[in-house]
């Protein structure tokens, strides 16, 4: 017997749980800006309530109907169209593997804020570059040099991404980083252990 939502809002945050991650937080602005701005809004809200939001109901509402899985549904409703089911899945499945990455450097972001002075603060680290990490809390107008970085570039690239020289300078594991892996695919699993009893909560 499968299971079912606790409730309405657990349903409703779960969806949204689902639909609004961090690429909507951060990555949508900067697309707007760089597309055009307020002109690239015209073509998004059109295909935003020409196809997105219908396609959305019509996967809730047939999710609903036949109250099966992905796979399962469509073969209920046809079954030539199975082979939606497993495309979906492969492409979730895809989604889920690069997707935890960026958790985990969030995870990781998080656990070197707990310090008293913020790691990408200043330039006296061991990743940062002598001579061209500059802090902008120096210059009057709280820009780096032309030819400088910020701390919180280097930080991001020299010490969370570990960035080699090149393709062909694989380096090592980066313990820190596969831990915060490891703990964001626990995480998940703790998540969705138990189908929606859990995932309702969470």
């Amino acid at each position: 017997e499968r299971g079912q939502w606790g409730n309405k809002v657990q349903y409703v945050l779960s969806v949204a749980g689902e639909i609004i991650g961090l690429g909507n937080v951060w990555r949508f602005p900067y697309l707007c800006y760089k597309n055009g701005g307020g002109a690239f809004f015209i073509p998004y809200l059109i295909f935003l309530f020409a196809c997105g939001i219908p396609i959305f109901f019509l996967e809730s509402a047939l999710g609903q109907y036949t109250n099966q899985g992905g796979i399962t549904a469509w073969r209920k409703i046809c079954p030539i169209f199975e082979g939606i089911g497993y495309a979906s899945m492969i492409i979730e499945s895809y989604l889920n593997v690069y997707y935890i990455v960026i958790l985990s450097w969030a995870l990781f972001y998080l656990f070197s804020s707990f310090t008293a002075e913020l790691p990408w603060a200043t330039c006296n680290h061991y990743w940062n570059t002598e001579l061209s990490c500059f802090s902008p809390n120096c210059f009057d107008n709280g820009t780096t040099p032309e030819n400088g970085t910020s701390p919180v570039t280097e930080f991001w690239e020299n010490r969370a991404l570990g960035l080699s020289k090149g393709i062909d300078h694989i380096g090592t594991i980066r313990w820190e980083l596969a831990l915060c892996l490891l703990l964001a695919w626990i995480i998940c699993y703790f998540c969705i252990w138990k189908g929606v009893k859990s995932t309702g909560k969470v």
